[in-house]
């Protein structure tokens, strides 16, 4: 069974970084599709970034340019870097593995950014 399980998160005043990591586990292949998915407090979840085997990689328009997606060469791992952070980057980011069409979830790690 597919599990993920994100790290990383925490407290950051305005302009500095974090680097969040996701790490897949029970599986034996490379998930095609993975990425980064947040919702801010009363806010909907919204897709972050995404990245699918060969590196192509797409960010929403509000990160831009800020935050950058990466995996792992072998692993079914998945980070993002957040540079440049605002008080509206704050909420609660979540690691997505899309396998065969089906979205699978970590419980999420929470981001604070403060101004």
């Amino acid at each position: 069974q597919l599990q993920l399980m994100e790290s990383g998160g925490g407290l950051v005043q305005a302009g500095g970084s974090l680097r969040l990591s996701c790490e897949a586990s029970g599986i034996n292949f490379s998930v095609n599709r993975m990425g980064w998915y947040r919702q801010a407090p009363g806010k909907e979840r919204e897709l972050v970034a995404v990245i699918i085997l060969g590196g192509h990689t797409r960010y929403a328009d509000s990160v831009k340019g800020r935050f950058n997606i990466s995996r792992h060469k072998i692993k079914s791992a998945v980070y993002l870097q957040m540079d440049s952070l605002v008080p509206e980057d704050t909420g609660v980011y979540y690691c997505n593995a899309r396998v065969y069409g089906t979205d699978h979830w970590g419980k999420g790690t929470l981001v604070t950014v403060s101004s």
